[in-house]
């Protein structure tokens, strides 16, 4: 036979599955149905597991793992069927936010920054709010603190770099406290070589350990000469600015060279040149600003093999984009993770209302932490 015969072949099969498709998920929304009325859950992983057993073994032995694999989506996509239309706490808490969320954004706030002024989080912050009034902290504890007691309304967190990475201290900290995400920003960082006197010789730096991480090669190409982390490219600034040191320098932005009288030595010393950083905007409380078409989650999943797995396959079910995976070890449980997820869908979709009301049911534990725009 020629390609378009056995084309035509594959044509005829691929109606009938479409077929038996359709009539194995109608079959499978009688199940849920019938599994409502007697107060069954709708997961029963016994039942799977034998199910599973039992295609391997009817399967050619060339075929068995291609079996497993297509029978734990279907079974993916049968629950997804069952459980539409199903209504949760955290269903009926995003849409009361939803609802009593102001339709604009706030021009004025008491917004948390970590660092002093200068810093790359008051610039950010200068990006969502018209009018802020800036509380700054030593540390990424105290935003998080400032949130919690309600001494600040919102607070700024550097979240991950385009360069350097995740800002791995801040995803520990979201393991530990209670917020919701409801803004987002990105800015572009160009780090300068600062100094009190363009004609000192440089024998110490000072910087954030991120900037650090994003001018790594430069400072390789300085030879011997002591980096040293502080707390902020701000902070590092202000320290060159007060010393009576003038064989040091510090990795901050061009506005602390004005804001502290530091002469540039070099302009934007980061190893690439598209250096964007990612902030994020927190609350106390769940606010949702019309225009959200980003969620963020994280979740603890069962320690065994195909747990990601299946919260992937949801996300693929629904057509949900995946725009971050990140995992961060928890404290005191060995080989344990928290799992970190960005995701692309509108708030106002149903996919992600459906997801919002599943999702929960395959976790060990699992956290919505907001959906939110983000301000280019």
């Amino acid at each position: 036979m020629n390609l378009e015969e056995y084309r035509k072949q594959i044509d005829v099969v691929d109606d009938e599955i479409v077929r038996l498709f359709q009539e194995r998920m109608d079959i499978a929304a009688k199940i849920a149905a019938y599994k409502k009325e007697q107060g069954i859950a709708i997961l029963q992983p016994a039942r799977e597991r034998a199910k599973l057993a039992e295609i391997s073994e009817k399967s050619r032995e060339d075929m068995q793992s291609y079996m497993r694999v297509l029978y734990s989506l279907l079974f993916e996509l049968s629950r997804t069927y069952q459980e539409k239309g199903n209504r949760t706490e955290l269903f009926y808490k995003i849409e009361d936010a939803i609802e009593h969320t102001p339709r604009l954004f706030p021009q004025s706030a008491t917004v948390a920054c970590q660092g002093v002024e200068g810093a790359y989080s008051q610039i950010a912050c200068e990006k969502l709010f018209k009018n802020p009034q800036i509380q700054y902290f030593r540390n990424f504890e105290g935003i998080f603190a400032a949130i919690e007691s309600g001494f600040c309304q919102y607070g700024i967190l550097p979240i991950e770099n385009s360069t350097a990475g995740s800002v791995k201290k801040v995803y520990d900290l979201m393991i530990k406290h209670n917020f919701s995400i409801v803004r987002s920003t990105r800015m572009k960082v160009d780090h300068c070589l600062l100094a009190r006197s363009s004609h000192s010789e440089i024998k110490e730096i000072f910087s954030h350990e991120q900037a650090i991480a994003q001018c790594a090669g430069f400072l390789k190409s300085l030879g011997n000469v002591k980096v040293t982390v502080c707390e902020n490219t701000a902070v590092a600034a202000q320290l060159v600015a007060q010393s009576e040191r003038t064989d040091i320098a510090a990795l901050s932005s061009r506005y602390c060279a004005e804001l502290y009288n530091l002469r540039i030595l070099k302009n934007a010393v980061q190893d690439g040149g598209n250096n964007h950083t990612r902030f994020l905007c927190i609350s106390k409380n769940t606010q949702i600003f019309p225009g959200a078409d980003k969620t963020s989650i994280m979740m603890v999943l069962p320690h065994k093999p195909g747990a990601l797995y299946k919260v992937l396959a949801r996300l693929y079910a629904l057509d949900i984009n995946l725009l971050k995976l990140e995992s961060r070890p928890l404290p005191e449980r060995d080989f344990e993770f928290m799992f970190y997820l960005d995701l692309e869908t509108s708030v106002y979709s149903d996919e992600f209302v459906q997801l919002m009301c599943e999702i929960g049911g395959i976790c060990e534990e699992f956290k919505y932490l907001g959906s939110y725009s983000e301000v280019v």
